[in-house]
């Protein structure tokens, strides 16, 4: 008999368990959810496994497979998760760049505070109630505007390739800067600094040298730089936009 085919973990219903004198306790996909979630902002999401999650809840691994069937299902649940930290207002306030400001800082935040979840997100396609309410908020903030819903679409995903490398880079950083003990300024200093001075002497690279020279962004907070790059695509964004064309 063929296997049958996985079924998004949002249309099975979760199961309850009660639990009384003689039984062991009932566990829920929240409390399993949560408990990999510590795992994965300690460890990395490879931590969070069946296994790890059991011996922290003091169970057996096959005792939670009644309750998240697949590891993708486990994925889906801690993305949507930490999502729910998001807090964004119930509907547009009708300034778009305001609305996508506000939901690009709460990302970077939440990504910053788990940094797993980017890497998680941008590698499979998932849909859960959280991720969806964050992405509705993303569509209603350029809902009116004059984009039709394609071009809506487009847009988002383009704001969402910006914020996602970027926070992916930024995290980059900081877990290699606990790997080798030097934080940015010293790697740039006197990790890369002699070599770029050597390479800026040469004047082989003259495009890279003014933007070694000339820089005004060089200088900026890790925050800043994420906001200086938004700008950037917010204006992009505001280039598209009917009413805010040149005429």
């Amino acid at each position: 008999m063929a296997d049958e085919e996985p079924t998004s973990i949002w249309m099975q219903p979760e199961r309850h368990e009660r639990s009384g004198p003689g039984r062991r306790p009932g566990y829920s996909r929240e409390q399993i959810t949560r408990t990999a979630v510590q795992i994965a902002d300690a460890e990395g999401a490879e931590a969070a496994t069946m296994r790890r999650i059991a011996c922290e809840l003091g169970t057996g691994a096959m005792s939670l497979y009644r309750y998240v069937p697949r590891r993708d299902d486990l994925f889906d649940l801690m993305i949507d998760l930490v999502m729910s930290e998001i807090e964004l207002p119930d509907g547009a306030s009708g300034d778009w760049r305001s609305d996508l400001t506000l939901l690009a800082q709460q990302i970077r935040a939440t990504g910053l505070r788990h940094p797993w979840l980017i890497a998680l997100l941008t590698s499979r396609p998932t849909l859960g109630p959280n991720l969806l309410r964050v992405h509705e908020f993303a569509l209603g903030a350029l809902d009116g505007t004059g984009l039709d819903i394609d071009d809506i679409a487009g847009v988002v995903g383009m704001f969402n390739d910006y914020m996602h490398s970027a926070i992916r880079r930024e995290i980059g950083w900081l877990e290699e800067a606990r790997r080798t003990g030097l934080d940015p300024e010293r790697w740039k200093r006197d990790y890369m600094g002699p070599y770029v001075s050597q390479v800026v002497k040469s004047g082989d690279f003259p495009l890279f040298n003014r933007s070694v020279l000339d820089s005004r962004t060089a200088h900026l907070t890790p925050e800043e730089r994420f906001r200086h790059g938004l700008d950037r695509i917010l204006d992009a964004i505001a280039a598209l936009i009917p009413s805010l064309c040149p005429r």
